[in-house]
């Protein structure tokens, strides 16, 4: 169903709705772990007649759309339900299934977008000018996760400082710097801890620094402005999507799946998590019975 949807988007045949319209959304974007099946055609055992096979770690992405009020909490009602997805298939048809949904939910009569995801630089790549080519609105933001730069600030802390006094010390002062949009001054900070290190210490320290100057400062890390206009600055919800449909199903060591069941069970739970099972089945229902009806 989920390709009928992208192949009538791409034919210009989707329905769009007005559920955004108006609305503070809120689009983030992260992937998990989970091991691929990846079976050895030429590894063959005459006994069993099955063949071997080899583990690999793949990434699924994930994305999550959802609307907060004006106090910044998250509405979930059957008019306003949240959108969960995601593909075992790379960043480009993930793209293709982002925008499809963000179309259907007529995105761009949105009163203000906010993007929130980690540091993959295929995300700030592709993502924010797909945003723009969809017609988001003036007030569309992105962020980087607080709580993921933070862990990069922790790194640091630990690196720069002996002293476990020292380090939380730092850390706690670095993370106020940061929410008040100060980010160029802590990493002046940073520098000047960096120069003073040992060799062995500073390239630990020079890492997390770095990732702070790849961030966008200007434009990424504006924690206190995205504060004020009461809109998440973690990505909380994406992340407990990854849990629940990923971790606690997907993900284990003697979990070896393939591909394809991969994909289905991903875009299953997907819905479950969503509050959106009856709806999903219902659809599914309809496609069978009448399949020009499906949008």
């Amino acid at each position: 169903m989920r390709f009928s949807k992208i192949l009538n988007y791409q034919l210009g045949n989707l329905p769009t709705s007005d559920i955004l319209k108006d609305q503070r959304v809120v689009i983030a974007v992260d992937g998990g772990r989970t091991k691929i099946r990846i079976n050895k055609e030429d590894d063959k055992n005459p006994k069993t007649n099955r063949y071997g096979f080899a583990g690999e770690w793949v990434e699924p992405k994930l994305l999550t759309i959802y609307i907060v009020n004006e106090e910044g909490k998250k509405i979930k009602t059957n008019d306003i339900p949240i959108t969960n997805d995601g593909t075992y298939q790379g960043y480009q048809e993930f793209l293709k299934i982002l925008e499809m949904h963000l179309v259907s939910l007529g995105i761009s009569q949105a009163k203000q977008v906010l993007l929130i995801a980690d540091g993959a630089e295929w995300i700030w790549k592709h993502i924010p000018p797909l945003l723009s080519r969809l017609g988001c609105p003036k007030e569309t933001y992105q962020l980087l996760d607080f709580y993921h730069v933070t862990e990069h600030l922790q790194t640091f802390a630990d690196a720069a400082f002996s002293e476990e006094s020292e380090r939380k010390a730092w850390f706690k002062k670095a993370r106020n710097i940061l929410r008040r949009n100060f980010a160029f001054n802590l990493i002046v900070e940073m520098n000047q801890l960096i120069f003073s290190a040992t060799p062995e210490r500073a390239k630990i320290m020079t890492a997390q620094r770095d990732y702070l100057e790849r961030a966008d400062v200007e434009n990424r890390l504006i924690y206190a402005y995205i504060s004020e206009q009461k809109l998440p600055i973690g990505s909380g919800a994406i992340e407990s999507l990854i849990r629940q449909v990923v971790n606690l199903r997907m993900k284990g060591n003697s979990k070896f799946w393939l591909k394809s069941n991969a994909e289905i069970i991903l875009h299953l739970r997907c819905q479950w998590i969503a509050g959106s099972w009856n709806n999903f089945c219902n659809s599914v229902f309809t496609s069978f019975l009448n399949p020009q009806t499906v949008g």
